[in-house]
């Protein structure tokens, strides 16, 4: 009698016990980010506060000048030596982190030297890489290009950048990035494909000359347009010719220029990115 007592009380117990499921760890991030202006600063600091994430800066050893001219020359002249300028070492521990938001400001088309430093002497193989830029017209496709290159190992994501004169626009898009890409919860918003381009009429040239005045970095023709409908109004993609340059004649053009522009209703046209 005891012994079928016991086999009852141990086959109770045993069906009565429900395995847990391990629950999957949320991964670890880090903000890394390379700032002069504090433009890119307070990209990193919005994506920091969104997610919770450690958030830690880049810094040189003998810094930039803070004149932007200066800084141009310096870096102009590092480029044709090959030269690298060098970083304090980064605190925080590379390896403890799963995702890495790299942030930067992009100077002749890629990351800033500082980031180049960083990537030189940090393997991020395995590691999930979230790029994030400012710049004056454009610079995220192409450094995202050169990070695939240095980091071959490391899986990159097409990232988010934002013109430093649009800053007042990036805590919104930021968010929007973020919950696209998976990393916060909440509706974002999914924009209609563009459609396929047409010959730009003289209304929409009007657009894209409005959008491009006063850069003097940026003297295109538009060619073609497409247009889509966004939640505060109308965006453009314009196929433009890049022409000389009015401040720099012996510049070549760069050829054909992709010129996103976006037009909020009431407001004058803005544009938001170059790809060349």
């Amino acid at each position: 009698m005891m012994l079928i007592l016991a086999t009852i009380t141990l086959t109770a117990v045993s069906c009565g016990t429900k395995k847990e499921t391990p629950k999957e760890e949320a991964p670890k991030m880090l903000v890394l980010y390379y700032s002069q202006t504090g433009n890119t600063k307070a990209v990193a600091e919005e994506i920091a506060t969104k997610l919770g994430a450690d958030i830690e800066e880049i810094t040189m050893v003998d810094s930039y000048d803070s004149d932007f001219q200066a800084t141009i020359t310096r870096c102009m002249q590092e480029r044709e030596k090959g030269v690298v300028p060098d970083i304090n070492p980064v605190a925080a521990n590379i390896a403890d982190y799963d995702v890495i938001f790299l942030g930067f400001p992009v100077w002749f088309g890629t990351y800033a030297p500082p980031v180049q430093k960083f990537l030189l002497g940090t393997d991020l193989s395995g590691k999930k890489i979230v790029p994030f830029c400012t710049f004056g017209s454009g610079g995220l496709e192409s450094s995202v290009k050169d990070l695939v290159q240095a980091e071959p190992n490391a899986e990159v994501l097409s990232g988010y950048g934002v013109r430093a004169a649009r800053l007042e626009a990036m805590p919104y898009e930021v968010d929007q990035f973020l919950k696209a890409n998976g990393f916060l919860e909440g509706e974002f918003v999914q924009l209609e494909e563009f459609p396929a381009q047409h010959e730009v009429s003289e209304t929409e040239a009007a657009v894209f000359d409005a959008a491009v005045d006063g850069y003097p970095m940026l003297h295109a023709k538009p060619k073609t347009v497409a247009k889509r409908d966004i939640p505060s109004g109308v965006e453009y993609l314009f196929t433009a010719e890049d022409l000389p340059r009015e401040d720099n004649p012996k510049m070549p053009p760069a050829g054909e220029l992709q010129v996103y522009v976006t037009v909020v209703e009431g407001a004058v046209p803005v544009f938001t990115k170059v790809i060349r």
